[in-house]
């Protein structure tokens, strides 16, 4: 299976999960995080995580609804 990943790319340090989530176009506005976290499986680098303050770093690797993204 080749799944296609979508970077994302940020210019700072880190950015989290739930400024994530509004970066890739997953969710229209930062409060819809926490019921989308709520109800939706997100995985970081092969562990289920849903905390939106999750610190999302460069080269992490993110997978939600059977879709792939990169942080670069």
């Amino acid at each position: 299976m080749n799944k296609k990943t979508t970077e994302i790319k940020i210019d700072s340090e880190f950015i989290t999960l739930g400024q994530f989530l509004k970066f890739a176009d997953i969710i229209q506005s930062g409060g819809e995080a926490k019921q989308f976290l709520a109800s939706h499986k997100v995985v970081i680098n092969g562990e289920d995580d849903n905390r939106r303050g999750r610190k999302l770093r460069p080269n992490d690797a993110i997978e939600i609804e059977g879709k792939s993204y990169l942080i670069k």
